[in-house]
């Protein structure tokens, strides 16, 4: 799967940051480039839609050059200030880390998300592929990088 992520990471160099919001509880949702706007089954607007994303489910940070900005665990105060320094930038680098895969995304302006997995279990993270004819998933399950 070591090539699914740089296949991922190469196709998201570039692409800018053009939406971050939160899902349910933690969860973060960072949407990369052009966005198509959602509709929830309710018929109300829903959160747009990248052509390439990350979702962490929980146990995340946004870090600057020297510290962290703010995580999942801190005031929910930060969080909305963290996420307008997130739109714009661009996609640098894209990795994986640790012995069960974290993901990292480096932005320019030294900007970093990543996941950081605090629990029993995988870490809590996908990146979602949404450019071809059927979207492409890669997680972490069972310690292993999985395509869904």
């Amino acid at each position: 799967m070591k090539n699914a992520i740089a296949d991922f990471a190469a196709a998201a160099r570039g692409m800018p940051v053009s939406h971050v919001w939160r899902g349910h509880g933690s969860a973060l949702f960072v949407e990369l480039g052009n966005l198509t706007p959602r509709t929830r089954r309710d018929g109300s607007p829903g959160e747009p839609q990248g052509e390439m994303g990350l979702m962490i489910g929980w146990s995340w940070r946004i870090e600057e050059e020297r510290s962290i900005l703010c995580g999942s665990w801190s005031d929910e105060d930060l969080w909305a200030p963290s996420f307008a320094k997130l739109l714009g930038q661009n996609v640098d680098k894209l990795t994986t880390f640790a012995r069960l895969p974290e993901v990292m995304i480096s932005l320019s302006g030294d900007l970093h998300i990543s996941s950081f997995m605090t629990s029993e279990g995988d870490p809590a993270w996908a990146l979602f592929d949404m450019r071809g004819p059927a979207p492409i998933t890669l997680c972490c399950r069972s310690g292993q990088i999985t395509e869904e």
